[in-house]
């Protein structure tokens, strides 16, 4: 097992330098300047206002210089429009892509502060959720780092999601005020303002060029934009990333503020700037739905004619507006930007449509995140047609057209009609968005090979049959810099010692550290730095929920959002089947294991709650078990943000990445996981299947159903009672949960999961791959214990993982899609 005690200094040990430097007279600067302070009367609030001032200088320096390169040399621009970006802190990523972490660290050294404390005043930007956001942020990191012309384009939520806390087992959303002490990376652009416009009705009028239509007596809205640097790593670059936050036209009405009126007298600023209030409104009721198709037409117009704006200052042939302009909707919720596009060019600019649609198809590429056809955006006509009125009208054209199209191709196929159709008329009309999406697309692109591969085959079968080609395949990555540099800077700095600083922008020279697996003494130094790793995350949870572990147990971590097909009950069967063992005395040579779940779940997914709270009644009486003792402990961390993920990623031994076969669109947190020097368990799914072909079967623990495999067992009548009955270990577990074992207060309370999975059909297969998920893990129990070959599996992980830097996505995005060249110098 591993010992504390156990690393001696070796030519593998980093070395460190404690010089100071001049950025420490610009730190004393701003903190009299800025902050307004002295040495002595500044808060650490005000530390790490004045560090992250000092560094925004550098980074505003080329930000300038990149605006006006782009408006000199004017290169296409890629335009990323996404619903989340979430970015997490801003500080230490910007010191460390701008190479002057170092200099920063040791002013501050000199000045009497500590980085790594100044680093933890800062909030994450709460502006997204989970995968989706994350990979939005990886992308701008990349595009910057490849001097990419581009722009993301989101919204400016006042809160995030929610911040989570737990209380009695179960989650509790609260507030995640995220902007109480302001935002120093952002800039707010009050010039920059644009109305969006809702409701009203069309009217039409005949001219001589044909129908008009005008859209009247709608209400508006403000759209003013912030503006948030992102800088590359080992760049001049700096791009941006737009973020809109909704203001009112008005203030408030001072008529009914001087009758005394004061609720009515703000009602409409507070109605408006609803629109950009929360991430991911609970759109459970018809208000819900109603505000979040606002934000998302919100954020899309805005956007849309911010691209205008900029491609008309240079421009006056529309032709040129592809060659200028490339558009990435990352998932359906811009999708509604190309109906805008469509809106702005032939109602506002005046084009003729049959113009006006070459050009948008043209523009606009799709980025599919999902296999699962209930997770497709869909909006009904009705709400649809009363908020938009005119892009409603849009849309019918665009169908109309495309279904023409498809009949004359495939004459007499009523069904394919139906089913290709923008607007679904079996289900109460509603508008299919990811149709949209295909049909005002040049390319849409799945991200994992197999998940591309399902696209063609069954989600979009029949769009890849009338759009041979369209659908391509571009495997998602993470950027190298935040989640190697930045979070595992032990990590990086013995890998800098043995190969060069060069995987920093290219992460395939991480392969030059095959040959040092067979090596122990660096074996023996990568298992020092994942202890100090796992005694870090260890402090980290004592600290958050109390519980004491031990970090030479084995880190058994699942941290993404809660949702039924990610499988984390799957997880919670093998727990509960390990303290069993443990308490009938069939597991005394146990390897010790720390199981750490983390992740939220949308506030009205009532299932996804219920497992949460299943967790932590679990772990409540697992840790307090003096029988199991530290044989095993479970452990919800709560509040699970970006600045968590850089502790537990580097912390982990185990990657939890179970989703059922054909589910999981790609999975990131496998990527950054293996990155860090965990090995992965996990079904072949999403990228879990590439990520095996790049590390090696022997270093991967595959379990359970294959894609086909599901499609079989399903097609031949899937009986979950056929597994309950015949494996005793897991009928155990199944009448403990549902017997009330966990829940001596409320017997009942996880009934329904008993029924979701017997009664209701088990529609993830969690008990089918239930014995083979259990064989894979004792596999996992049995390699732990000789930690010379856990480790050197540990390092081939990292070493074969470079596949899965965002910089080769974006690369791939870039010439494949984008048609878009880096401009350098």
């Amino acid at each position: 097992m591993i010992s504390s005690n156990a690393s001696q200094p070796s030519e593998f040990t980093p070395t460190v330098t404690t010089e100071k430097t001049p950025i420490a007279q610009a730190l004393q600067n701003h903190l009299i300047f800025s902050a307004f302070k002295t040495s002595a009367t500044a808060t650490p609030r005000d530390w790490y206002a004045t560090t992250a001032y000092t560094v925004r200088d550098h980074v505003v320096e080329r930000w300038v210089k990149t605006s006006e390169a782009y408006q000199e040399r004017d290169p296409k621009r890629v335009y990323y429009l996404s619903l989340e970006f979430l970015i997490g802190r801003m500080l230490s990523n910007a010191a460390l892509n701008l190479g002057i972490a170092p200099e920063v660290s040791e002013g501050l050294h000199a000045l009497g502060r500590d980085m790594e404390q100044v680093v933890e005043m800062e909030t994450d930007a709460a502006l997204g959720n989970g995968g989706l956001g994350r990979l939005a942020a990886c992308f701008l990191d990349s595009m910057a780092s490849m001097d990419i012309p581009g722009t993301g384009y989101g919204i400016r939520y006042e809160y995030g999601m929610f911040r989570q806390s737990i209380s009695h087992g179960q989650q509790i959303e609260n507030p995640d005020n995220w902007l109480r002490y302001g935002n120093i990376w952002e800039f707010q652009r009050p010039e920059s303002t644009y109305i969006v416009r809702f409701f009203g009705h069309v009217v039409e009028f005949p001219t001589e060029h044909g129908i008009e239509h005008h859209w009247v007596d709608s209400e508006a809205v403000v759209a003013m934009a912030y503006d948030v640097p992102i800088p590359g790593y080992g760049t001049e670059t700096v791009n941006n990333l737009r973020l809109w936050s909704a203001k009112a036209t008005r203030e408030f009405d001072l008529m009914h503020f001087n009758d005394g009126n004061y609720e009515k007298a703000v009602e409409e600023r507070n109605a408006t700037e609803n629109i950009s209030k929360v991430l991911y409104p609970n759109d459970t009721s018809v208000s819900g739905k109603e505000l979040r198709l606002k934000q998302q037409y919100f954020f899309v117009s805005a956007s849309i004619q911010d691209i205008l704006r900029r491609f008309l200052a240079n421009h006056h042939d529309w032709n040129m507006l592809p060659e200028k302009v490339a558009i990435q909707l990352n998932d359906t919720h811009p999708a509604i930007a190309v109906a805008e596009m469509m809106y702005q060019l032939v109602d506002v600019h005046r084009l003729e449509w049959s113009h006006a649609w070459k050009l948008v198809v043209k523009i606009f590429a799709y980025t599919n995140h999902t296999l699962m056809p209930e997770a497709l955006e869909t909006w009904s006509v009705d709400l649809f047609g009363r908020l938009l009125p005119r892009h409603l009208g849009i849309i019918y054209q665009i169908n109309h057209e495309f279904l023409q199209m498809v009949n004359h191709r495939f004459p007499g196929d009523t069904d394919l009609l139906s089913r290709v159709s923008i607007i679904d008329e079996t289900h109460g009309r509603r508008v299919r968005m990811a149709h949209l999406a295909v049909i005002g697309s040049h390319t849409v692109n799945g991200v994992a090979a197999l998940h591309s591969e399902l696209l063609k085959t069954t989600l979009f079968a029949d769009f890849n049959r009338i759009y041979p080609g369209k659908f391509i395949n571009i495997t998602n990555g993470i950027t190298p810099r935040r989640w190697l540099n930045q979070c595992n800077p032990g990590l990086t700095a013995l890998l800098a010692k043995v190969i060069g600083e060069g995987f920093h922008k290219d992460l395939s020279k991480l392969q030059g550290i095959v040959p040092l697996a067979e090596d122990a003494d660096f074996r023996q130094a990568f298992r020092e730095i994942k202890l100090q790793n796992k005694i870090r995350l260890a402090a980290r949870i004592t600290k958050l929920t109390g519980i004491s572990l031990n970090p030479n147990s084995l880190f058994d971590v699942q941290i993404k959002r809660i949702h039924e097909y990610k499988r984390q009950l799957l997880n919670m069967l093998h727990v509960i089947t390990l303290y069993n063992r443990i308490r009938s005395g069939k597991a005394e040579s146990i390897t010790p294991r720390t199981v750490i779940f983390g992740g939220k779940a949308a506030p009205g997914y009532w299932m996804a709650k219920l497992i949460i709270r299943l967790i932590n009644d679990v772990a409540a009486i697992v840790n307090d078990d003096p029988a199991v003792g530290d044989k095993l402990k479970v452990v919800f961390y709560p509040n699970y943000e970006v600045s968590a993920a850089e502790l537990l990623f580097p912390g982990s031994d185990l990657s939890e990445q179970i989703s059922t076969a054909g589910t999981e669109a790609s999975g990131t947190g496998n990527m950054k996981m293996a990155l860090n020097g965990a090995l992965t368990i996990g079904t072949l799914d999403g990228a879990n299947v590439e990520i095996k072909e790049e590390v090696g079967d022997e270093n991967i623990f595959i379990f359970g159903l294959t894609t086909p495999e599901v499609a079989d067992l399903k097609a031949r009548g899937y009986n979950p009672w056929d597994y309950y009955h015949g494996n005793e270990e897991l009928r155990q577990v199944l009448d403990m949960i549902a017997g009330g074992f966990f829940s001596v207060d409320e017997p009942d309370r996880y009934q329904p999961i008993f029924d979701t999975l017997l009664h209701k059909g088990d529609n993830y297969l969690l008990l089918a791959d239930y014995q083979s998920y259990i064989d894979a893990q004792d596999a996992v129990s049995k390699l732990y214990q000789d930690q010379e070959e856990w480790t050197r599996r540990a390092i081939l992980n990292v070493a074969r993982v470079g596949k899965f830097s965002s910089d080769r996505t974006i690369g791939e995005y870039a010439s494949h899609i984008w048609k878009v060249n880096p401009l350098r110098g």
